[in-house]
């Protein structure tokens, strides 16, 4: 029998469990007094650190400078971290090939075939900084960047001279800018007047200074500056205004080329010459000034000012040219153009181009101040997607700044297009009735211009009145502001469009390239518009490297027959019973189109079109500011008119698709002949008056020989003359076998 086990001796599990609550209260033990010791140790640092840095404090006087350098370092800090915040975008712009703009040397061809510019420049073909007349390099930096070889991109004691200067003649009188910071905005930026741009140029100018050598930044300076007279770099002014290389002009014409940076246009010796002279007596002194030359050296140059080629003035289509060059390098990043030195016909005309600068000129002339309106821009399409005519601003030597291409607006009403385009691409019709009555979308209740309702309406009615309830409710109810932007993108809009409830009202910005090209498709039919401005790109042997008509993709359907037939049905009624009646042309020519006005009149504008040509046109200012009261059917419709009306004298009309009486009465526009050189030359030049075409061939002789011209084209090559005389000897030799005759060389 097995003994009981006594109560009295420890189980083995307890004590195991005994040992394990030991063990535990011994590390909690440890931890707690390895703590404790560690923030004993810590707090006598932190009072070593206290008691030694007592030794430093300040009070007084001193306390004072101290409180201000700390508190500059911290917002120094930060605003350094918010100006590179800013910076990066421009800082984008390096990571691509840049230099390779200046690869490309283009010869610009108008529709015709005549030179209308240069774009470009072979670094290999430019003249090396030490090759160049020494008193030139000097009249350069004497007027543009005196401290040029002595700071590093951004001079401050220059900025502090030129605000100096500013103050005590009370305006702008010298410009702050290093020839670093002015070449860092003509490679990477704009024109535009703003902060921030200024802050990516200060960025990119110590970019440049730290990538590129002081001669390198001068060089490139010199080849990429625009010279006036659609002449870039100071080689290619020479050329145009002396007539010799750069490397041969005296001190005078060296004062004349320096004096163009600042205004190429206002000092352009073929424009102006007493200017010019002016400007170049004024680089003469900052040359004494600045102690690169003496009073005695200039004395020459002064007494006997240069003398320019006599030239007309050259009215080059610069933005055009900007943006066909664009396309070109558009073109070689695609690897459809392999070769860099370029002969290409663009689409342009420069009859319809004169006319367009001159409609625009015109009205900003005469109706500018009233309405406070500064800048104006136009793009004209020939309906086969030609760019005829563009506008990109007012002068292209006082801002380079393409505001057809580049400047984002608010396009307003114009942008309804869109809506209503889907609206019947989804089964209605111009006699549907809609509601135009108030109406509110997650807390936005949008108003009628007029802040009045009409009820039942027609959508032709809607449009023509522009009438802002009813796009809102077409797309909050039947068809969502998703489709109505992808609608747009498919028609030609190229501008990122947001796609937020308010879209349908046009708070989204666009170009007017992109509006020409997105009204372009209905007098197309429906067919996407196909804008381009390269007709065709050869190299100079004569070897046609690309052609748009072979290497392009057909014309693809964007919008529906039936679609197309109801917009145009209501687009054709808003210059007749809607807002744009001043926009009507002479003659009884159909004319469609529409208006569109941002909030607080910022931007004013007119798309419209006929069975030729659409126009977009836009008024605005380049800060934003309010217009006074001018809406899209006030000076843009009249501007559409007026070149309109010019271009569409004398020639054969075309149809608007889809709509009853296309025509007035034949395909000629009624009451408006042709000019005789006489009336042409009597024609006002100012105001709105009507631009008057000169004779030219009638539009029967036009047809004819563009038939020729084609039949030629399409017809099979001739033999060679080697070839016909060769067969014709040969058939003397068959007729007279013992006959000897001998190959022609």
């Amino acid at each position: 029998m097995q003994d009981d086990p006594d109560p009295r001796q420890p189980d083995a599990r307890e004590d195991k469990r005994r040992r394990r609550r030991h063990l535990l209260l011994r590390i909690d033990s440890w931890i707690d007094s390895t703590v404790w010791n560690l923030g004993f140790k810590l707090s006598e640092i932190w009072e070593e650190i206290t008691i030694f840095s007592r030794k430093f404090r300040v009070r007084g006087w001193k306390r004072v400078i101290v409180e201000v350098a700390d508190e500059g370092l911290t917002f120094g800090t930060a605003g350094f971290v918010l100006l590179l915040a800013l910076a990066m975008p421009a800082f984008e712009e390096t990571k691509e090939d840049w230099r390779s703009r200046g690869d490309f040397a283009v010869t610009f061809l108008d529709r015709y075939g005549n030179v209308v510019g240069h774009r470009g420049i072979i670094h290999e073909d430019s003249v090396p900084i030490d090759k160049l007349p020494d008193h030139l390099v000097k009249a350069v930096l004497a007027t543009e960047d005196r401290r040029f070889f002595d700071h590093f991109g951004i001079d401050f004691f220059g900025l502090a001279r030129a605000m100096s200067e500013n103050a005590r003649a009370g305006g702008v009188v010298q410009g702050g800018s290093t020839l670093t910071q002015q070449l860092a905005k003509n490679l990477f930026l704009t024109n535009e007047r703003s902060l921030e741009r200024k802050i990516k140029e200060a960025f990119l100018a110590l970019w440049l200074e730290a990538n590129l050598s002081k001669k390198e930044i001068l060089r490139l300076y010199l080849d990429r500056a625009y010279m006036g007279a659609g002449t870039f770099g100071a080689a290619a002014a020479a050329q145009f205004y002396f007539g010799k290389s750069i490397t041969d002009v005296n001190l005078a014409e060296a004062a004349m080329l320096a004096g163009l940076f600042k205004a190429p246009a206002k000092y352009a010796p073929h424009v102006n010459l007493p200017a010019a002279r002016a400007r170049a007596n004024e680089v003469l002194t900052n040359l004494v000034q600045s102690g690169m030359m003496t009073e005695g050296q200039v004395v020459a140059a002064r007494r006997n000012p240069a003398s320019v080629i006599d030239r007309a003035e050259l009215a080059a289509p610069d933005y055009f040219l900007d943006w066909a060059f664009d396309e070109v390098q558009r073109l070689a990043d695609e690897g459809k153009i392999k070769k860099h030195s370029l002969i290409v016909r663009t689409t342009i005309d420069i009859g319809l181009q004169q006319a367009a600068q001159e409609a625009v000129e015109s009205s900003l002339r005469e109706y500018g101040e009233s309405y406070k309106v500064k800048q104006g821009a136009l793009v004209m399409i020939e309906n086969s997607g030609d760019v005829r005519a563009m506008v990109g601003g007012r002068d292209y030597g006082e801002s380079q700044f393409n505001r057809a291409t580049k400047a984002l607006r608010q396009p307003g009403s114009s942008f309804k297009l869109y809506t209503y385009a889907l609206a019947m691409e989804n089964g209605f019709t111009p006699d549907t009735m809609i509601s135009d009555a108030p109406i509110t979308w997650n807390n936005w209740s949008p108003q009628n211009y007029a802040r009045s309702y009409k009820g039942r309406v027609t959508m032709l009615s809607a449009m023509a009145q522009s009438l802002n309830t009813v796009p809102v409710r077409l797309a909050k109810e039947k068809l969502g502001v998703k489709p109505i932007v992808e609608l747009a993108k498919a028609m030609g809009v190229s501008t990122p469009l947001r796609s937020d409830k308010t879209v349908p009202l046009g708070t989204s910005e666009v170009t007017v390239l992109d509006q020409a090209t997105g009204y372009a498709v209905m007098p197309a039919g429906g067919l996407e518009a196909r804008r381009h401005a390269i007709a065709q790109v050869s190299d100079y042997e004569g070897e046609i490297l690309y052609d748009f008509n072979r290497d392009e993709p057909a014309a693809k359907r964007i919008v529906s027959e039936q679609a197309v037939s109801s917009m145009n049905r209501i687009l054709t009624q808003i210059p007749v019973i809607g807002t744009a009646k001043r926009a009507a042309l002479e003659g009884g020519i159909v004319t469609g189109g529409k208006t569109g006005t941002s909030q607080s009149y910022r931007d004013a504008w007119f798309i419209g079109f006929t069975g030729n040509y659409t126009t977009a046109v836009w008024f605005g200012n380049d800060d934003f500011t309010s217009m006074n009261d001018m809406t899209g059917g006030s000076l843009p419709a009249m501007t559409f008119k007026k070149l309109m009306d010019y271009a569409h004298q004398g020639i054969e009309l075309k149809p608007i698709p889809g709509i009853d009486n296309p025509l007035p009465r034949g395909n000629h526009a009624p009451g408006l002949p042709v000019a005789s050189a006489k009336e042409a030359a009597n024609a006002k030049p100012n105001g709105m008056a009507q631009l008057v075409r000169p004779r030219s061939l009638s539009a029967d002789s036009t047809r004819i020989l563009r038939r020729i011209s084609k039949d030629l084209s399409d017809a099979a090559p001739l033999p060679s003359a080697q070839k016909v005389v060769e067969a014709s000897v040969r058939g003397s030799i068959e007729d007279k076998p013992n006959q000897t005759v001998k190959r022609l060389p």
